[in-house]
């Protein structure tokens, strides 16, 4: 059974998983729908249908996260939703000044809950050892706090990534050519993946950019040319990489292979 990733797919993908020989979830890009003169539910079937006969072989099989990962992965995307409100909340009444006092209220039951649930988070982690102690090895690495780490974490023990170039290219952070002929388009992100990974990992960079370990390496990159926001996406593919390193290979970060003279 071929599913459109979408809201909902998941849930779905949950009660067919142990009544059907495979489970894929696919990209409305990859399959074309997006292109397509017309669009109904019908349409986007047969288009689904025929993209997971043709390519079949190469499709994986969606696996449902279990025990604390599921929980753990619940609790984050409802966490991300929670975050987009505040950040809605901000934008809408900001420069509004006779509801400041309103406002600020909002902000600190928004700032409770999310105390509230980064303590469920933490209980959850200290449940299970082998995560707690991976999660603790991302927390050595320059920029990551407690929800990276645990964002991070959380995916790497629910999905097996077969290098760092596919963590990468989950993420969407992945440059994008575009290319005919001698023509070479500009790059630009996939942006395949989670958007609240994507944020994540922006604000590792972000943090990290700012640190004696790793401050030299950001200027480093955008002494080449690269805009500020440019030097950042790529920083922040550097340490998901460093990240999947990490986390395999059961040791701390150290911060003096990612000077700029070892890059």
């Amino acid at each position: 059974v071929a599913l459109e990733v979408t809201g909902s797919c998941w849930e779905v993908a949950r009660i067919l998983e142990p009544h059907v020989d495979r489970v894929v979830v696919v990209s409305p890009d990859d399959t074309g729908i997006t292109q397509a003169r017309a669009k109904t539910d019908r349409l986007d079937a047969a288009v689904i249908a025929r993209y997971a006969a043709e390519h079949q072989a190469r499709l994986h099989a969606w696996q449902p996260a279990a025990g604390v990962e599921q929980q753990l992965h619940e609790l984050l995307r409802r966490r991300a939703c929670v975050t987009r409100l505040l950040v809605s909340l901000r934008q809408t009444l900001g420069d509004v000044g006779s509801l400041q006092t309103a406002r600020q209220q909002l902000e600190d039951e928004f700032e409770r809950f999310f105390e509230q649930l980064d303590l469920q988070l933490q209980a959850l982690v200290a449940s299970d050892a082998q995560l707690a102690c991976g999660i603790a090895r991302l927390r050595t690495i320059t920029g990551f706090g407690p929800q990276a780490s645990i964002a991070l974490g959380a995916l790497l023990s629910r999905i097996e990534f077969a290098n760092a170039d596919a963590l990468v290219a989950y993420s969407g952070l992945d440059p994008r050519p575009c290319d005919s002929g001698q023509h070479r388009g500009q790059r630009r992100l996939s942006k395949r993946g989670p958007a609240w990974l994507r944020r994540q990992m922006y604000l590792v960079a972000f943090a990290a950019s700012h640190s004696k370990a790793l401050k030299p390496l950001y200027e480093s990159i955008k002494a080449l040319g690269f805009a500020p926001t440019q030097a950042l996406v790529i920083l922040a593919r550097k340490l998901m990489r460093v990240a999947f390193a990490v986390w395999n290979g059961r040791t701390s970060f150290d911060p003096l292979r990612l000077q700029p003279n070892s890059t």
